[in-house]
Parts: structure tokens; sequence; C-alpha cells
């Protein structure tokens, strides 16, 4: 595995989670939990022995550069290897912001050259899965293939989010559509692709110079590989849970079907657990009027009310009275008494005063600013939102960071409706 690098694509803006990735790249947002969606990918780095790792970051890095810090968790604080984040820079030569997941590779490749490495690893960072990349590694050179491409059956609707495959008896791709409109096929790319490093190079510069090019490796850098007579690109059948989260629908779905008695995505399996950074909370405290059923509560949480089918990062606090129900709610926010949470995901240090309702009633109106992502019933809340007390807030609603909720005439935000009006910095906009 010293001869092996991975490259994960963490720098997307990811606007499918709406107010969720705002503030912090898609791959940083919270998952089950205690879990960054990276962390993933990062685990089954560490148990497939990949110790030398790129994480290329663009938009909004802070969270998670300070999420990974030097790798520790994932036993990539070592000297011969490690984990690098890898940025946008100037420099004598040609840069640039990225201008796609092929381009961000490019604009790395002297990392590449650096590490003496023969195979790529190109992973996504906003996928939940579990795989042994040790395995497909394997399998390459087994085919003495110069690209693998690791590959998964979706329902027919879903496969225009994704580039189709089409592969032959011998798993060899002779196809490859990317995003098509009407799919062909539901064998679908899982954005894992393992490369050839001389072809992955060879690739990457003759991308960069084509004219009208995306650089993206699904629409501009497979197709030409998979069309070349001697081209030896294959796929690599996969059985095991896994999903894209950046969308807004994916993501709480795959939240909750970690709260199914046995989930298919096993986060209890010690051989494969999935690492993250240490949170130093206490313990969770049930308090003696709690009611808890098939949730996540996790560490520093203090529950006196009653939650139901919802997760809990660390630190909330349900106080007596409230209700949490079918929700995902964020580290160390704060529901007051009598408050009920419905179908809502909640971002960070976010306060539901006494009383409130949110997910409230049962118009499922689609959100008025973004009704192609946020249409099923689920209200949102951005970082350090707060909630007035006795306030009541509809279903799709999207209340943004920062931002304090106002009521309609009638004392309720309605369903679809988004406040986005913030608090200004003193002496800035008045």
């Amino acid at each position: 595995m010293k001869r092996v690098i991975a490259m994960i694509l963490a720098g997307g803006q990811g606007d499918r989670l709406s107010v969720l990735s705002e503030e912090r790249a898609k791959p940083a947002v919270v998952f089950a939990g205690r879990y960054r969606i990276i962390d993933f990918t990062l685990s089954n780095c560490m148990h497939s022995g990949i110790t030398s790792v790129g994480v290329l970051t663009q938009y909004r890095p802070r969270s998670l550069n300070e999420h990974i810090g030097i790798g520790r968790p994932w036993d990539l604080d070592r000297a011969g290897g490690g984990v690098f984040i890898l940025q946008p820079y100037l420099g004598l030569g040609p840069s640039d912001w990225y201008r796609g997941t092929a381009d961000a590779v490019y604009q790395n490749l002297n990392f590449i050259e650096e590490s003496k490495a023969e195979l790529v690893l190109v992973l996504a960072g906003d996928h939940v899965y579990k795989m042994a990349y040790d395995e497909l590694i394997e399998a390459h050179r087994a085919r003495d293939a110069q690209v693998t491409v690791p590959v998964c059956r979706v329902s027919k609707a879903e496969a225009r989010r994704f580039g189709t495959v089409f592969a032959d008896e011998d798993q060899r791709i002779t196809a490859f559509d990317e995003k098509p409109p009407q799919p062909r096929s539901t064998l679908i790319s899982m954005g894992v692709y393992l490369f050839d490093r001389d072809v992955l190079v060879r690739s990457l510069m003759a991308d960069a110079g084509r004219p009208g090019s995306e650089h993206d490796f699904g629409r501009d850098l497979l197709p030409p590989l998979v069309a070349e007579p001697s081209g030896r690109v294959f796929a690599y059948p996969f059985a095991g849970y896994w999903r894209d989260v950046g969308t807004f629908e994916a993501y709480y779905q795959a939240n909750m079907d970690q709260l199914e008695d046995l989930p298919e995505l096993d986060l209890y399996e010690p051989e494969s657990r999935i690492v993250t950074q240490s949170t130093g909370y206490p313990p969770a405290k049930i308090g003696p009027r709690a009611q808890l059923s098939r949730s996540f509560v996790d560490v520093g949480c203090i529950v006196n009310g009653r939650v139901e089918h919802s997760l809990l990062s660390p630190g909330v606090f349900v106080e007596e009275g409230a209700v949490v129900r079918d929700s995902i709610i964020f580290h160390n926010t704060r529901v007051e008494s009598d408050a009920v949470i419905d179908r809502c995901i909640i971002d960070k240090e976010v306060r539901v005063g006494r009383g409130a309702r949110v997910g409230h009633g049962d118009d499922d109106s689609p959100n008025t600013e973004r009704p192609d992502i946020v249409n099923c019933g689920i209200t949102i809340l951005g970082k350090r939102a707060q909630v007035p007390p006795e306030l009541r807030i509809g279903r799709n609603c999207v209340i943004g960071p920062g931002v304090v909720a106002t009521a309609a005439a009638d004392g309720c935000v309605p369903s679809g409706a988004t406040q986005r009006e913030r608090p200004q910095w003193a002496g800035i906009g008045g």
C-alpha cells in the first residue's frame, strides 16, 4: 500500500444541502450524530492500509481542516506519508481555483509525482459507505487494468444523478454516460476511481488543454479512456450500502437508515468501525422523566423530555416537556421545555424557545426559494439560529444561520418560507 496514494475530493460547495453547507464544506457536515461525512472515506483508507492521503479542499475549508487536523484518529499522523490538505494556491506556474474534479487533481500533479505512487485512488469526500480499498486494488492488479471503477445498482429514477456504466461479461466497461437525462442503464459509477499513475497523468494533461472540457472525471476523463481500442477500464461490482448524501433528502434518509434494528451500514462492527475526532464531552445524562425510543443520543447530551426516532449530536439539551421526533439535531443545540421538533434538521448551537413548534402543521408546500431541494416536509434551521418562545414554524421552511425567526401576521412562519436576515455586525450595514 506504500505504492498507493489516495486523493479525496472535498472542495465542493454542495448547495443542495441548503443551509447545512453554507458555512462548511459538504464533507464536513455532521452525520449520524458524532461523525462527519468525510470520516467514512478516511476510515476506509485506514482499514485498507493506505497511509498517504491528499484532501483537496476549496469551499469554506476551515471546519474540515480543523476536523482532520494532522490525521491522528485515522493513523495518518506519520512520517513518510500521512494526510495533506491541498488547497488552491498561486505559484510561478499557471494556477487558479479548481475548475472541476479532474482539474483539482491536475493542479496537484506535483504531489502525486513526489509520492512515487504506482496507483492513484481518487475518492469523493461526500459519500457514506464502507469499502475495502485493498480488495479493489487487488482486483485492479489481477486484471492488469488501467482504470477500475466501483459500480452499484440504483433505481432508474436515481440513475440520472450519476454516471451510468455499461460493462461486458468480463466487467470491461464499454460505455460511460455522465448524468444522462434518460438513463439507459441502472449500473452507476460510485465516484471512486483507481488509476495507474501514468494513465492518470496522461489523461489529466490531455484534458487540461482540451477546448470545452468541464474538467470532470466522469464527463471528460473516463469516456475517452473507455473509447480507446487498447483501453483497459474495468467495473468493480459493489453490493454493500452506499449513499451519495449530496442532496438534502438523501442526507436525511441516510441518517434515518441508521435507526433501523439491523441497519445495512453497521456502525458497530469493530473490524470496520468509522473513526472520528474525539469530542471530549462527558457521558450522556438521561433524566428521571425522559422518554427515549429508537434514537441515537450521543455523549454530552442531557435529555429530560421525549426523543423519538431521532439523532442527537454531542451536547444537545432537551428540557422537560419538550418533544423531538423524526429529527436530526447537531451539537450544543438547546430545546426548551414544551417545545416540539417534528421532521427537522437543526444545525449547531440553535436555541428553540419554550413552547415553540418547529415542523408544525400538515401543509407540505415546497420551499418557495428552493422548491427543487426542500420539498419533502422537512424544515431546516441553520447554525446558531434562534426560535423565540411559542413561535410556530411550518414544514419545508429554511431559517438561515444566525437568524432569529420572526412570525408573520398570524403569529406563524408559514410552510415553505425562507428567512435569511440576520443581525449585522456593529458598524456594518447599520
